[in-house]
């Protein structure tokens, strides 16, 4: 591991490179000075999260810290945790600049698996369950990393013969060919001196979810994950003298799911509530058992926990906000999880690439935006083609740079070039504009798009309206292959329950009310009864789009211009 010291390049700054042991580099694309900068104004801790970590085990040890599956850890507990897999990295002949990812569900060992590797000073690479065993072997592949936690031995099948991965690790005690997170007869930690960690440099890759694309990796430094993401989270918290308790449902190796360790944890010393899976009775049940302050969830579990109907006695008064991000929700969730909570309902626009804005503490009524920018997170501009900012009210794309800024996408100089400037703002390519109150309003994605004969149909547009039918309690649009117009629409709804299914036909008289044009119109409708989810918890358009595809071949497309009727949809 190396650090290379800021230059000069034909009369430009060149980034401060930090380099891993296996000679990935990690160029980090916001100029030193404005970190600097953000250090000083107090928005990061100088200082880097194993380090934070220990200053809260030693501020308050009985605090509660992890509640998951096997029961409760208090932040002395989870410390001697830390402790033992660290010795078991160390055992393991992992060192301080290795990439070490951990695909394990939420718990103790996934917890203790992030922290440990902040110990000694690697990056960690958390990769949610259940992910695709091609895509796990990209991700080790880009990454270059030394070792991977794998949540049985059988799996290191999907990993074998990668010349870069040095061990392959399993939790409990391990055997003779794969050793374990907690073997028999651990050694004590640190076996060696403990090395200055660079809180300029990674501490964490965030990886997209891989709903609509290959997924990315993108390197967050000690600083962006303890300043700039703490402090989004700290705004929903407006009295400081309470421990926040986080009740987080989605992943903790997600995006989202990184308010969890880095966060909660290491930074704001509180209490981290999770499920190994996610189960919506179950996490009512954790509400009234754990009195959690925030629930923080994607909106289909959101919807699935408000559809159920109280138990009696239920008891949800602990909570001060519910909080979802990772998808746009829906005006009618957001409804429900009002009635069902009777507690704010906070939405995050946010993605591993960098972006934050939240409704939390808005002085007025959001009217659809997501909040006004916290540039104390990430300052907010709106941008043209040619990347000029443009001014208030005009829309283009939208562009975040702020102390959670990441550093750089893993070994990808051509993701760098697409979606990093110069000077470290990162595109997002979503369409939005800040309106005269200097609220974000997130129009759309700008390649989520239908192309039907030539007309441009935003798939979210049709989404959003598509949410207001009563009988529609959570609606997703995808374009399908069309031999003759190129794509079109298919609606993929799930019916509220206790509704009647709706027909294609009464959905587009809806939308006919709504101001839709008839052209836009979905042209299909496949009726589920659940979304399906990626890793992350997120509804997954690629499955949906296989589906419709599929749905496509057996149904002949709804004509909703005028020229005649189609079939009603399917399940």
């Amino acid at each position: 591991m190396t650090t290379a010291p800021a230059a000069t390049e034909a009369g430009r700054a060149v980034p401060p490179v930090w380099t891993s042991c296996a000679g990935i580099p990690f160029p980090d694309l916001v100029p030193r000075d404005r970190r600097r900068a953000w250090v000083r104004a107090g928005l990061c801790p100088d200082t880097d999260l194993y380090t934070l970590f220990t200053a809260q085990v030693r501020a308050h040890p009985r605090r509660d810290a992890l509640v998951d599956d096997a029961g409760v850890l208090s932040y002395a507990d989870l410390a001697a945790e830390v402790r033992r897999v660290a010795a078991a990295f160390d055992r393991a002949g992992l060192v301080a600049g290795d990439v070490v990812a951990v695909r394990l569900p939420n718990g103790r060992d996934a917890v203790a698996g992030e922290l440990a590797l902040y110990a000694l000073g690697a990056v960690a690479l958390p990769l949610p369950p259940g992910g695709d065993d091609r895509d796990l072997r990209a991700l080790l592949t880009r990454s270059r990393a030394a070792g991977v936690v794998l949540t049985a031995p059988q799996e290191a099948e999907a990993v074998a013969n990668l010349p870069h991965l040095r061990t392959v690790l399993v939790p409990g005690p391990g055997d003779d060919r794969t050793p374990g997170l907690h073997p028999p007869h651990p050694g004590p930690f640190p076996a060696r001196p403990r090395r200055p960690v660079d809180p300029y440099g990674p501490a964490r890759i965030l990886v997209s979810s891989g709903s609509e694309a290959e997924p990315k990796m993108v390197a967050y430094s000690h600083h962006a994950l303890a300043g700039g993401r703490a402090r989004y989270v700290r705004a929903l918290h407006p009295d400081p003298s309470v421990p926040p308790r986080h009740l987080v449902l989605v992943p903790l190796a997600s995006s989202f799911g990184s308010l969890g360790t880095p966060v909660t944890l290491a930074a704001l010393g509180g209490t981290l509530i999770v499920q190994s899976a996610f189960d919506a009775a179950g996490a009512l049940r954790l509400i009234a058992d754990h009195r959690p302050t925030h629930l923080f969830a994607v909106p289909t579990m959101l919807r699935r926990i408000a559809d159920l109907p109280p138990r009696p006695g239920e008891d949800t008064s602990s909570l001060r906000a519910v909080v979802s991000s990772g998808a746009a929700l829906p005006e009618a969730t957001a409804e429900a999880c009002r009635r069902r909570f009777a507690r704010p309902v906070v939405t995050v626009y946010g993605s591993s690439d960098g972006v934050n804005c939240h409704t939390a503490g808005e002085s007025r009524p959001p009217e659809g935006s997501t909040g006004t920018p916290d540039p104390s997170v990430a300052r907010i501009r709106i941008t043209g083609p040619d990347g000029t900012p443009l001014p208030t009210g005009q829309a283009g794309q939208i562009e975040a740079r702020g102390p959670m800024t990441p550093m750089c996408y893993v070994n990808a100089p051509e993701l760098d070039a697409r979606y990093r400037t110069a000077d470290g703002w990162v595109r997002t390519g979503d369409l939005g504009l800040l309106d005269e109150h200097g609220r974000l309003h997130v129009l759309d994605r700008l390649k989520r798009i239908a192309v039907r004969g030539g007309l441009n149909i935003s798939l979210a547009e049709v989404e959003r309206e598509l949410g207001t039918h009563p009988a529609v309690a959570e609606a997703v649009c995808v374009s399908v292959p069309d031999p003759d117009l190129g794509e079109r629409v298919c609606a993929c709804v799930r019916p509220a329950p206790g509704a009647p299914a709706p027909t294609l036909s009464a959905l587009a008289a809806h939308l006919l009310t709504r101001g839709l044009s008839r052209r836009k119109l979905p042209e299909l409708l496949l009726l589920v009864d659940q979304m399906p989810l990626g890793p992350t918890g997120k509804i997954c358009h690629r499955t949906l789009a296989d589906r419709a595809r599929q749905h496509a071949v057996r149904a002949r497309p709804a004509r909703t211009d005028g020229q005649g009727p189609g079939p009603d949809g399917g399940r």
